[in-house]
């Protein structure tokens, strides 16, 4: 964030005189250097109001280029401003003070995993009154974090709650860009006591209710709850055509805070959308496999509820198969084409087979060396032979007896792939399973 300040300009009205002349500050009455007007320029996502709030000047105070400077980087401090410039006008009646900000263009959502004791509404009200640039969205970079952090405290605090809110900078993709900020209370405990969903459809609540039973009785903590959305209640809709559905953010009621650990009914709020029925599906891009032995393994039916569970089942299915002729990088793309007005799809899936890779090195690892000589040589697959992503299971159940008289074995297999040379590298590592 840069700071800048613009060119003083004095404006001095003559004293008893017909007669200006021109005057340092030196020379004006302490009248001319009180705070009298303050303006800001530039600004789009706040108010003035509340950038004049965080810079820490008022109105009716004294001031100076100290204060300034001061002003300005408690602006910076924030975070939510890339350039902050100001000036201002020395008057015998006050001084006015203009503010010229850039806002951030890039800030990310605030969420609060495990603070149940308002509701979202509420919470994010009560920060806004101490926050004042705080509208649920944080810049990745300043103090504006750190301040959101100190009034959830006092707001805990207030409450009695005991506990520590911190707050960690997570991410969408590993290594990727701050995607968002997580705020979490520790050291009080809150344990799931009922389970609901709000707008669920007839037909899908048991299922619902059924998948949400390891729910009951865990920790709480939306981001778990997240996982559970994405792992077990939404694909209950995805496997029956509503391929819109959407789950919001779990909803927490507090029905007991006086015991230990604190009891919390959750409501997942459900929005099922339109069911959507199959027309067609379609392979675009396939040649390694003829279309009459890949269409029969999509199970999607015309007519039928478009089962998107189903489909990539299937695809995973025609991924392993390909595998077989050494395609390891093959990939199938669902594109849905969906007409809103007849409640229908049709799937069209882009295939990109990619190159075909051969077998590689084999390394065994973990048994003697007479018997990884003799599973080397019962390696069928040989150089510059096509790879069988199959044959590593076939070639277990070939060699078991090798390996019989010697125990239990714990069997890994590593397949790396040589993207340059375009070939497979495969270890097996035999370890003795513990009696």
């Amino acid at each position: 964030m840069t700071l800048r300040s613009v060119s003083l300009l004095l404006v001095l009205a003559s004293f008893a005189s017909a007669q200006t002349r021109k005057l340092s500050p030196k020379d004006l009455p302490p009248s001319a250097f009180k705070l009298v007007s303050l303006k800001v320029t530039g600004n789009q996502r706040y108010t003035p109001d509340e950038i004049t709030e965080i810079s820490g000047l008022k109105l009716g105070q004294t001031v100076g280029d100290a204060e300034f400077k001061a002003a300005v980087q408690h602006l910076g401090d924030s975070g939510v401003f890339t350039d902050v410039a100001y000036s201002y006008q020395y008057a015998p009646d006050g001084t006015r003070l203009t503010f010229q900000v850039t806002e951030a263009d890039k800030l990310v959502p605030a969420r609060f995993d495990n603070i149940v004791w308002y509701s979202d509404e509420d919470l994010l009200a009560k920060l806004r009154e101490r926050v004042p640039l705080f509208r649920g969205e944080l810049p990745v970079a300043g103090n504006l974090p750190d301040k959101v952090s100190d009034a959830l405290q006092a707001l805990m605090d207030e409450r009695g709650v005991k506990g520590r809110i911190d707050y960690l900078r997570s991410s969408a993709k590993e290594d990727g860009p701050i995607s968002s900020f997580l705020y979490t209370i520790k050291g009080t405990d809150m344990r799931i006591r009922n389970v609901d969903f709000s707008g669920a459809t007839a037909a899908e609540l048991p299922l619902l209710q059924a998948a949400a039973k390891p729910i009951q009785g865990a920790d709480y903590a939306r981001s778990r709850l997240r996982v559970q959305e994405d792992k077990n209640l939404r694909p209950i809709y995805l496997a029956r055509g509503y391929l819109k559905a959407r789950f919001a953010d779990a909803q927490a009621k507090v029905v007991d805070d006086t015991s230990n650990p604190t009891q919390v009914d959750v409501t997942f709020p459900v929005t099922p959308g339109v069911q959507y029925k199959t027309t067609e599906v379609q392979l675009a891009g396939a040649t390694a496999f003829p279309a009459s032995q890949l269409q029969p393994m999509i199970h999607l039916p015309a007519g039928q509820p478009a089962n998107a569970v189903q489909l990539l089942d299937d695809l995973d299915a025609i991924k392993k198969l390909y595998g077989t002729k050494g395609y390891m990088t093959a990939s199938f793309d669902p594109m849905p084409e969906m007409d809103e007005a007849q409640a229908t799809v049709k799937y069209v899936i882009d295939v990109n087979e990619g190159s075909v890779y051969k077998m590689g090195d084999l390394t065994i690892e973990g048994l003697d060396r007479q018997t990884t000589a003799r599973l080397v040589e019962a390696w069928q697959l040989r150089g510059e032979q096509p790879y069988d992503a199959s044959y590593p299971k076939r070639f277990f159940l070939e060699t078991a007896r090798e390996i019989s008289g010697m125990g239990g074995w714990n069997i890994t297999t590593n397949e790396s792939l040589d993207e340059k040379n375009k070939v497979v590298d495969v270890t097996i590592r035999y370890d003795p399973k513990p009696r």
